[in-house]
């Protein structure tokens, strides 16, 4: 017995038959169908219960009540006459001598039907979060996130990792995100922050001993949301590992999070491990991105070379990438679409060609590409019926373009897209320093604190030349799952005379890395171990698993696009003595 009740909504079968017992839960539905003969459906956590009312007491029991009144229900189980095989309990009915309001729902009207919640307006479900998530739908996906993080625990846990918490006020760092900072009630003008990665904490811990780390860590960070991230806050699966190389960390991570995809994914296949390595300048090569949807069998070519001296104004003195695919049936109105799409999603243009009967380039652009069409024919392997998509510019946003070109016209275009598989990924050898889009000066590309491949020697070589510098790849590393990155990790800097060169290549010198990160270069002049780690994201892998397309329907309570919890009406104004408490003066002339 659990509570008040015998069994629940989700339990009761036909050998219960005869048996007195109390049920619980919410009136999910009440169809009258005469004076003293109705038909509840009753809901709880586990599943529903058909109630049959047969009697003037117990029709007076629930006549007035709204929807979603809590309920006790006593009475007794017996055979359906009309099976339900859809439902568990199909089978049995409950015909009750006792009803009893638990929790009486005043609204008569609901904002949304329950069991079509995710139907309604996103603003709307997420106000009444609380109602959303009684939807067995919804529910389902916070329950397989319960699972799977305690499926990665055990996993980690027997793989001799330790999980220890991190410190959630912290200092602020440049991690790449804006903080969310926290004032010193006890220290005037000065701030905490939220950790947007517990970063150095981990790294700390590897300089203290500790072997194997782990947790499942709350980051925050102050930016826009996407469909695939929430502003605010997320949850990852932090890890660390002393005396590690890149393999050591990569090999775990298959071993811990292959099994998760093949037990609790939403599709049939998952790619066998060890998963594919691709380099970063590979990636962006074939699939125009460093986080390929391998789903999609087509890739990306350079045609450059093929088409130098093309009249055609934006492949002059520019990068020429194309997308090609054979057997195309569709019109200029889908065409045009497409490019449409690729130049709102890149904001670069595109252009194209098809291939008649004849072997001829015909549409589009063709008028410039005449007298390249035999180079172009063998380069991307054209026949008749071929459709090629380009875009131009300069290598990086040529190469992002045609990367978008790919996913649309894989997506698109049937045959092309295998969609019932996660395709895993790593992507390797980042670059460790990038141009600046803002700055346009040197900066770091992935991670600061990660081991330049090759250590001080290559630095020392590329000290002062732009070009060698920008050749210069990390070990750092992500995992890319259909298309999303679901973690990044790197093998660690941890000789404090490489960390300050590397800062140096980007105008930061010694004093201002003792300043940036005090504890983590103090505690590396201690003597700290060659280590590594990666952090997949928790709530990513959740939406994947689930086959989500946006990460709010895996999170118990999301915040919207503009991160607002608008159910708990937060952020909000707080009191005068509240400011004063923490020494904050609002500047009203900012809140216009």
């Amino acid at each position: 017995m659990m509570q008040s009740r015998t069994h629940t909504c989700g339990e009761l079968r036909l050998a219960n038959a005869g048996e007195n017992v109390t049920i619980v839960g919410w009136m999910e539905n009440v169809r009258e169908v005469g004076a003293n003969f109705a038909f509840v459906v009753l809901r709880d956590f586990y599943g529903t219960t058909q109630v049959v009312v047969e009697t003037e007491e117990m029709m007076k029991a629930i006549k007035g009540l709204n929807k979603e009144t809590t309920i006790s229900v006593t009475g007794t189980v017996r055979e359906r006459e009309s099976k339900n095989p859809k439902q568990a309990t199909g089978e049995i009915e409950v015909v009750p001598t006792a009803i009893k309001v638990l929790g009486k729902c005043v609204h008569n009207s609901l904002p949304f039907e329950i069991n079509k919640s995710k139907d309604a307006d996103e603003n709307v479900r997420l106000k009444y979060r609380y109602l959303d998530l009684r939807n067995p739908a919804v529910k389902q996906n916070i329950i397989l996130r319960c699972q799977v993080v305690a499926d990665i625990r055990r996993r980690m846990t027997e793989k001799g990792f330790l999980e220890i918490t991190t410190p959630i006020l912290t200092a602020s760092s440049p991690e790449g995100a804006r903080d969310y900072l926290v004032p010193a009630r006890n220290h005037p003008g000065k701030f905490y922050a939220l950790p947007q990665a517990p970063q150095q904490f981990k790294q700390l811990l590897m300089t203290s001993g500790f072997d194997k780390y782990f947790q499942i860590a709350p980051c925050f960070r102050d930016e826009d949301a996407r469909a695939d991230r929430t502003p605010g806050e997320f949850y990852q699966l932090d890890m660390e590992m002393a005396f590690a190389t890149q393999e050591d960390v990569l090999s775990t991570l298959e071993e811990v999070l292959g099994p998760v995809f093949q037990n609790f994914g939403k599709y049939e296949r998952v790619s066998p491990w060890p998963w594919r390595h691709i380099p970063f300048n590979e990636a962006m090569e074939r699939y125009g991105s460093d986080k390929p949807d391998l789903r999609i069998d087509l890739e990306v070519q350079d045609i450059t070379a093929e088409v130098q001296g093309c009249e055609f104004g934006p492949f002059q003195n520019a990068t020429v990438k194309a997308v090609a695919v054979d057997n195309f049936a569709e019109g200029r109105k889908w065409i045009d679409k497409l490019l449409n799409d690729v130049e709102v999603q890149t904001g670069n243009k595109a252009c194209w060609v098809k291939v008649d009967e004849n072997g001829q380039l015909t549409g589009g652009v063709s008028k410039f590409l005449t007298d390249y069409t035999a180079v172009l024919t063998e380069k991307l392997n054209l026949k008749p019926g071929s459709f090629v998509c380009m875009a131009a510019g300069k290598k990086t946003a040529a190469q992002k373009t045609a990367g978008v070109i790919r996913t649309m016209m894989g997506r698109r275009i049937p045959g092309h897209f295998d969609e019932n598989q996660y395709a895993m990924c790593w992507i390797v050898d980042f670059p460790m320093y990038e141009m600046g889009e803002e700055s346009g000066e040197l900066e770091f590309c992935h991670n600061p604190f990660s081991m330049p491949q090759g250590g001080m020697e290559t630095l020392l070589a590329a000290e002062g030349d732009q070009e060698k510098l920008l050749a210069i790849n990390a070990n750092q590393y992500d995992l890319v799952v259909n298309g999303y990155e679901s973690a990044s990790g790197a093998v660690r800097n941890h000789d404090p005379e490489i960390m300050v060169k590397a800062f140096q290549m980007v105008g930061l010198g010694e004093e201002d890395v003792k300043a940036k990160f005090p504890a983590m270069y103090n505690a590396f002049t201690y003597g700290a171990p060659p280590h590594a780690g990666a952090a997949p994201g928790i709530d990513r892998i959740v939406m994947l698993l689930c086959g989500e397309e946006s990460i709010r329907e895996v999170i118990t309570f999301p915040m919207n696009k503009n991160a607002q919890d608008i159910m708990m009406d937060a952020p909000t104004t707080v009191s005068q003595k509240q400011l004063d408490d923490v020494h904050i003066l609002i500047n009203e002339s900012h809140l216009q």
